[in-house]
């Protein structure tokens, strides 16, 4: 039987666009997104324990024990599931925290993927997914492991199908808290949704807009002057400078390239800029470790 897994993937994630279309009652708001998977990985490590233990191995400066999602992902899986085993847990972090790139989210999703195999529990990833979203409105994605257009929370899930493109991603020197961004007054709320049935055209996708965008430029000028060289870096190239957007609720964000020679010429032009760390990513079509809606992969 399986006790070790070591190295899972928990790859980051780009907002593609993100519209906000509503509030509900409860306080939580409606969303528009396609969610695109980037070859920028966390690594988890997992050891089976057979006391029942769930241990975290490491310190993550700024992250409790208690308070670190891939710690509350195995404890809730261990109720939910009655498993009487336990996990020590190591996490290697690359995806910066504060980004808008969902590096905890995807991290919870790695853990409960692997788990379910660890633990020999066989769970499907509907079952995850569902119990994936009490830690967090991303978490069901990475569950679904591939390019996904996305309304209600972020929860609801249709695949699609988008060619590979490469991204220049600048992570500027500050983070920011998507609680306090989707609370700020001057946050747009009532977006009209794109048509889904248009969003087979990729032109479609890049007519939408990050509505959270506005709001974090305003608060953060490390993200405003990141922004601002990622344009101007696309118009020396010759290309389209409002293809420049921020992911999630921020810091990061990012220009789509046909080519991987072309995010390079970007990416050196950034590197002198010097407005944070500028990495050059490759889309995933689907998750390291498999997705449901196109065929299961080991991953590991």
């Amino acid at each position: 039987m399986l006790t070790d897994i070591r190295y899972a993937p928990a790859p980051a994630k780009l907002n593609l666009f993100l519209h906000v279309t509503g509030r509900r009652a409860d306080g939580y708001h409606e969303l528009e997104t396609v969610f695109q998977l980037i070859d920028l990985c966390d690594r988890v490590h997992l050891h089976r324990r057979e006391d029942g233990q769930i241990r975290r191995i490491g310190s993550i400066p700024g992250v409790p024990v208690e308070s670190d999602l891939v710690v509350r992902a195995a404890r809730l899986l261990q109720q939910a599931s009655g498993s009487p085993l336990g996990v020590d847990i190591g996490l290697e972090k690359h995806i910066p925290m504060g980004g808008g790139l969902g590096g905890g989210s995807s991290d919870a999703a790695t853990v409960l993927i692997t788990l379910n195999r660890l633990w020999g529990l066989d769970w499907p990833s509907d079952q995850l997914a569902a119990l994936g979203l009490a830690l967090g409105a991303d978490v069901p994605f990475f569950i679904f492991g591939r390019t996904a257009y996305a309304r209600g929370v972020g929860e609801q899930l249709q695949p699609l199908d988008l060619p590979p493109f490469w991204f220049v991603v600048v992570a500027p020197p500050v983070a920011v808290a998507t609680g306090e961004i989707f609370a700020a007054p001057d946050l747009t709320r009532h977006t009209e949704p794109l048509k889904i049935d248009g969003l087979s055209r990729v032109t479609r996708v890049w007519q939408g807009r990050n509505d959270l965008q506005s709001v974090v430029v305003r608060r953060f000028p490390e993200v405003a002057s990141a922004l601002a060289s990622l344009q101007e870096a696309a118009r020396a190239l010759g290309l389209d400078p409002t293809l420049a957007r921020m992911s999630g609720s921020g810091a990061c964000v990012f220009y789509p390239a046909s080519t991987e020679a072309l995010a390079g010429q970007m990416a050196g032009a950034l590197l002198r800029s010097e407005v944070g760390v500028v990495r050059v990513c490759h889309g995933l079509v689907r998750h390291p470790l498999g997705s449901r809606q196109v065929g299961q992969g080991t991953g590991f």
